[in-house]
């Protein structure tokens, strides 16, 4: 018998929802709920936490890529003993605390933002819970392939295609834009800035904004932009707003929305000299 697939006890689904929705109201300025939600994740994936122990056993095997197969099984391996150790009645409980505080605190619209990830999460967790060794193998390889990167995404054939039709509908009325990996990855880093005094964060953002800026500079050489006044002067603009942020204290959210929308002006470059 097939293990069900039940995306509010996904611990690493029901954390990029909510990411999703911290991201939107980071960007809408609601700096009120936006604090609100950073709260409950610091609340509830603290350092040790049961929440945040299961979430690393997703994360090391949905957020390393195009690694070698030898690694990624041995990855597996490693997160499946990980994952085992995990007092699955105490995570129950912790779900279930989590879970009514999205649903009293935020809103149990949450469960469904659209994570494009999901398939591959929700492949993850039937893995981790499936009784059958048989369909456990099956997924592993799932697994391990999309680590190594030989498929674009896992895909579970009993995942409720109206459900995520639902996920895409309902995030496409709310937010116009999706969520990029480095601007998950900057909200990560964010959220997370209170259990370490924010150096894994400082470290990341003065990375990303020398990234920002190598790109930007190469974008005014292109003579779309040199033979744009106003674009030209846009560009300017924004490498001396990054260039004043490497002394401006990195937690203030105003810097946070300047970089993720920058992150997404340039995808935008990138992609537009793909396309060139």
């Amino acid at each position: 018998m097939k293990a069900k697939h039940n995306k509010k006890r996904n611990t690493a689904f029901v954390y990029e929802a909510l990411l999703k929705e911290a991201v939107a109201s980071i960007i809408k300025k609601d700096l009120k709920e936006s604090k609100k939600i950073v709260n409950l994740i610091r609340k509830h994936f603290g350092p040790g936490s049961l929440l945040r122990r299961d979430l690393e056993c997703y994360r090391s095997l949905y957020e390393n890529q195009s690694l070698d197969k030898a690694i990624g099984e041995r990855i597996l391996k490693e997160a499946t003993i990980a994952k085992k150790m995990i007092s699955q009645d105490d995570l129950f409980i912790q779900q279930s605390e989590f879970i009514k505080d999205i649903n009293k605190n935020v809103s149990p619209s949450v469960f469904n933002n659209f994570v494009p990830n999901y398939r591959t999460l929700a492949t993850i967790n039937k893995m981790f819970n499936t009784p059958s060794p048989k369909e456990k193998v099956i997924l592993e390889n799932k697994i391990i392939e999309n680590m190594a990167g030989t498929t674009e995404e896992s895909t579970v054939q009993d995942i409720d295609n109206f459900s995520y039709k639902v996920f895409v509908n309902k995030f496409n009325e709310r937010y116009s834009d999706g969520l990029l990996k480095e601007q998950k990855e900057l909200l990560g880093y964010y959220i997370t800035s209170f259990a370490d005094n924010s150096i894994e964060l400082k470290m990341f953002m003065n990375e990303e904004l020398g990234r920002l800026k190598n790109v930007l500079n190469e974008a005014l050489a292109k003579e779309e932009i040199q033979t744009d006044t106003e674009m030209k002067q846009k560009t300017l603009q924004v490498i001396e707003r990054l260039n004043e942020f490497g002394t401006t204290e990195v937690k203030r959210e105003k810097v946070l929305i300047t970089v993720l929308k920058t992150q997404q002006l340039v995808r935008e470059i990138y992609k537009d000299g793909s396309n060139s």
